[in-house]
């Protein structure tokens, strides 16, 4: 696939995304959110593709936000069908039946910062800024940021980001729950395939299990979670893929799961 804001690579069984707009720091536009939509559907139906990683090009930017150039016009109605555009992208993260790792090389600030978040996993260089920094511009968060940034960091700490837009640096995001790791600018992304190589080698039925559980699980009560969680559980046992596991298990070798 050839996109004018998107670099899409394959690297065998993984997808790597990354935004191409160096000279706006890589901000989000309405032709970058499309291309990310196309390339990530294309993921998702790909069965030889089990992970994605995605970054932003350069050393500077992850993803600076939304392109303020690009909004500041923006009526009410078409700024609301903007937050929604952006939404359903992000949710496709999301929701893709595959483990998506943020690979954080910079400022990852407003719809950079809710990219990161709709991601399953955030990787981090020691150079990454996050924050929420939408009221300084008399706005609020619209792909997602007011909604994930609480389940990520309590409700307290991102009230006190949203409100202030205020900037976090690595380590401080870190020890608040909103990255998964920390690591030297220039092992970012080998250090993102570490982590990827170890999901891969798991039964991938397992995997999109625990990604779906914990995605529609959010939303429902304890019980109904707990429901969910045992119907996965049931499913999987009828898998070749349990089998696979176990046996390897009880013989001390290492599993070969084929099943997707």
């Amino acid at each position: 696939m050839s996109f004018d804001n998107l670099l899409v690579e394959r690297d065998g069984r993984t997808g790597l995304l990354t935004i191409q707009r160096p000279q706006r720091l890589n901000a989000l536009d309405a032709r970058t959110l499309d291309e990310m939509q196309q390339a990530l559907l294309a993921f998702q139906q790909d069965d030889d593709i089990r992970c994605v990683i995605l970054t932003g090009a350069g050393e500077k930017a992850f993803v600076a936000g939304a392109d303020i150039n690009e909004i500041a016009g923006d009526n009410p109605e078409a700024a609301r069908r903007r937050a929604l555009a952006g939404q359903r992208v992000f949710d496709l993260i999301e929701q893709l039946g595959k483990p998506v790792i943020a690979a954080v090389n910079g400022f990852a600030l407003g719809g950079g910062c809710e990219l990161a978040m709709a991601c399953h996993l955030r990787v981090a260089s020691e150079q990454a800024k996050f924050g929420q920094p939408e009221v300084k511009l008399g706005i609020a968060p619209g792909y997602g940021g007011t909604v994930r940034l609480p389940r990520l960091v309590g409700k307290g700490r991102a009230l006190e980001l949203l409100l202030t837009g205020e900037m976090l640096d690595a380590q401080e995001a870190l020890r608040i729950g909103l990255v998964n790791r920390v690591v030297p600018a220039d092992r970012l992304l080998a250090e993102t395939e570490a982590i990827l190589r170890t999901i891969l080698a798991n039964g991938p039925l397992a995997i999109r299990a625990c990604l779906e559980a914990v995605d529609n699980g959010s939303d429902m009560t304890v019980d109904q979670a707990l429901l969910l969680e045992a119907n996965y559980f049931g499913l999987l046992s009828a898998t070749e893929d349990m089998r696979e596991g176990t046996r390897a298990f009880i013989e001390k070798r290492k599993p070969s799961f084929k099943a997707m």
